[in-house]
């Protein structure tokens, strides 16, 4: 079953850190960095931190985007990576220390209620994290309050599921077992691949200037079909339902079936996919 456990709001939230574990080891840790720089790096470019800057990275998992924008802000600025799990925080601050970072936090917080004054921050971002908080109206009014004025929130999210990356690895299995892609009361990547819908929400919470734009950046895995296949299914948590759905022998023709999806995408030595994503912000 999918690790989980159950919010006063009756919604599931997985144990993202469990599973995205693997993302951090060492049998995986540079070829999940290289998918995810160029998608680091769109973040960054659209958030435009300045040195000096105060900045608050909320569900930062294992350090991305914080330790790069780290890297960006010098010596007088700060960067606070906030997560749920301590585990992954324990992962950032390792990789943050080998990078010889002075000006990087880390603080183990539910997003839903920030430990942090009225007026702390010059900006906030969030990579991927944003469609699974549990209540987004309160979290984006409680990111509003420690925000000063007009700093800006930035996130990034996934776009439509009907992509390469998707299509050729959890929608093979869908096709073969049918059913819901995601539990109805489990975490959602799309939750805000609709244009205009996590505008929308933005809005409604107070912030002004709001922008979104839909984007597609390079999702290249520096190794094999066989690598990404195997590191797609450990850390897909909100798929996990579907994919314990599938019986042990109709494995044999799902993985020969996801590896010839892939083998599209193959391009020399890497796997070319490209990631449509969503980026949106607003100003206090």
């Amino acid at each position: 079953m999918m690790p989980s456990h159950k919010q006063n709001d009756g919604r599931l939230e997985p144990t993202w850190g469990n599973s995205y574990r693997l993302v951090a080891s060492d049998k995986w840790k540079k070829q999940s960095a290289a998918m995810g720089k160029a998608v680091t790096e769109a973040l960054i470019d659209y958030a435009a931190p300045q040195e000096g800057m105060k900045i608050l990275d909320l569900a930062s998992g294992t350090g991305e985007p914080a330790i790069s924008l780290a890297t960006r802000v010098g010596p007088q600025g700060q960067v606070t990576a906030l997560d749920l799990s301590t585990e992954l925080l324990e992962i950032a601050e390792r990789r943050a220390q080998e990078r010889g970072l002075e000006n990087f936090l880390t603080r183990q917080a539910d997003a839903h209620s920030l430990p942090f004054a009225d007026n702390s921050f010059d900006l906030a971002t969030s990579r991927f994290g944003v469609m699974f908080f549990r209540d987004i109206s309160l979290a984006l009014r409680d990111l509003h309050r420690v925000l000063r004025p007009d700093a800006r929130a930035c996130f990034l999210a996934w776009g439509p599921f009907e992509q390469p990356y998707w299509q050729s690895t959890m929608g093979v299995v869908h096709r073969h077992v049918g059913g819901s892609l995601l539990a109805p009361a489990g975490p959602d990547p799309f939750r805000y691949s609709a244009p205009g819908s996590l505008s929308e929400v933005l809005r409604a919470v107070g912030f002004r200037e709001v922008h979104e734009e839909t984007r597609t950046v390079p999702w290249t895995w520096p190794g094999t079909v066989q690598e990404v296949w195997e590191q797609a299914q450990g850390v897909a948590v909100p798929f996990r339902p579907m994919l314990d759905r599938v019986p042990p022998e109709a494995w044999p023709q799902i993985h020969r079936d996801v590896h010839a999806a892939i083998g599209q995408y193959v391009r020399g030595a890497n796997i070319e996919f490209g990631a449509t994503v969503v980026l949106a912000s607003g100003c206090k």
